[in-house]
């Protein structure tokens, strides 16, 4: 089974419609969402309504959620001071055009999906505003894979596609034994390998951020276990003309002809959920 992944759509109908006609093409038997179907782009509404109608399995993305909830309080929320004011702003206009069957749909979307030894979150297993990073610390990348019990954990949220393989991810532990006759015994340095895990992050449909305009998703074969990153151009200035039309803030129209986030960089680029 090849399995087509998507992730930060982000109100990007354009995009999403090019993506949509690559994966049929390809071949794909099923097509799993990561979600953040809103957010920034002109076409929230839209691209619910397209991801609705083709039935595809969604999980709830961090701008899914707060257009529900409200903007999170989670300091996770955004890599930046810059970005969480400029995510205000699209926040505030995408909360004023979504219908309410969109909010209902966002709001039961689920934070997770299983299918057999594969694991689906938008930004981690343990939040959607979690940045897993493509220099995220091993140890920690392997805790975050190994908490869902699965062999591969795809991920999004980031807007940067990679593979990572943590085939060489070893635990050093220090035991403390414990002796009635030798309380002062030295502790034990014990070492724990784990299977091969991989981390897969499918970049963004409709908000690129690899330095590139270009749409992202990623392909997984369940018989050979290949994933193949799929990066693909579409018409993104009728996108970005749209942006300005509705009244969104020029730099969105600006980072998505760029494929950057032009936002000063976090001081912590790892920038791990601490909730």
């Amino acid at each position: 089974m090849k399995i087509a992944v998507l992730s930060c759509i982000h109100g990007n109908l354009e995009a999403l419609d090019t993506v949509l006609i690559d994966i049929e093409a390809q071949g794909c038997d099923r097509i799993i969402c990561l979600g953040d179907l809103v957010g920034y782009g002109p076409y929230p509404n839209e691209v619910v309504d397209r991801i609705r109608s083709l039935d595809i399995p969604t999980v709830q993305g961090c701008w899914d959620e707060d257009i529900v909830d409200g903007l999170n309080a989670c300091e996770c929320s955004y890599p930046s001071l810059l970005a969480e004011k400029r995510g205000l702003r699209a926040h505030e206009w995408t909360n004023q055009v979504v219908r309410d069957d969109v909010r209902e749909y966002l709001a039961q979307l689920p934070l997770s999906l299983r299918e057999g030894n594969l694991c689906f979150v938008h930004g981690s297993p343990n939040s959607q505003h979690e940045y897993l990073m493509p220099e995220l610390d091993g140890f920690i990348a392997l805790e975050r894979v190994l908490s869902t019990e699965a062999d591969v954990l795809f991920c999004g949220h980031t807007h940067i596609p990679y593979v990572r393989s943590l085939d060489e991810a070893k635990i050093s532990i220090s035991v403390k034994q414990i002796h009635p006759d030798d309380p002062q015994s030295a502790p034990v340095e014990q070492s724990l390998s784990t299977p091969i895990k991989r981390l897969v992050n499918a970049g963004s449909v409709g908000e690129p951020r690899h330095g590139r305009p270009n749409a992202t998703y990623v392909i997984y074969d369940t018989q050979s276990e290949a994933v193949g990153l799929r990066e693909l151009p579409y018409d993104y200035e009728k996108t970005c003309a749209a942006i300005l039309e509705h009244g969104l803030p020029k730099i969105f129209a600006w980072r998505l002809s760029q494929g950057l986030e032009f936002a000063e960089r976090a001081d912590d680029p790892q920038h791990l959920c601490q909730r």
